[in-house]
């Protein structure tokens, strides 16, 4: 299972204690990106904050690395539960024909218009 968590420091919180509890998130991070259950991680660019990419056995791990992690108490959460995207193209065109992604299904190869009649 796969979830996006954006966490963000409490910035009212501010104290060196929230400055020693960010000093640790490298260290809590290594085993578990060695492990597979950290996918990726981020800084978000202009924030107090990150973006981590879990990929866990069941929502019971994820809520237990999320609370383990140094910065817990200091910091607002948002999880987002991600899904595979399906290998298969969902706008009907055939494989290795990708100029038929925008025909209309049945509509066939374009036709040029009739000329407009003469007057």
């Amino acid at each position: 299972m796969k979830f996006l968590v954006i966490w963000k420091l409490d910035l009212s919180l501010l104290s060196p204690q929230v400055a020693s509890a960010v000093a640790r998130m490298p260290s809590y991070a290594l085993p578990l990106e060695r492990s597979g259950r950290v996918a990726a991680r981020y800084h978000i660019v202009g924030a107090h904050g990150g973006a981590w990419l879990y990929d866990v056995g069941s929502n019971e791990e994820l809520e237990r690395l999320i609370a383990l992690m140094p910065i817990y108490n200091f910091a607002h959460y948002t999880v987002y539960p991600l899904a595979e995207m399906p290998d298969w193209d969902e706008t009907g065109a055939s494989p290795g024909r990708p100029d038929t992604a925008t025909e209309a299904p049945g509509a066939g190869p374009p036709r040029e218009s009739p000329a407009a009649p003469e007057r």
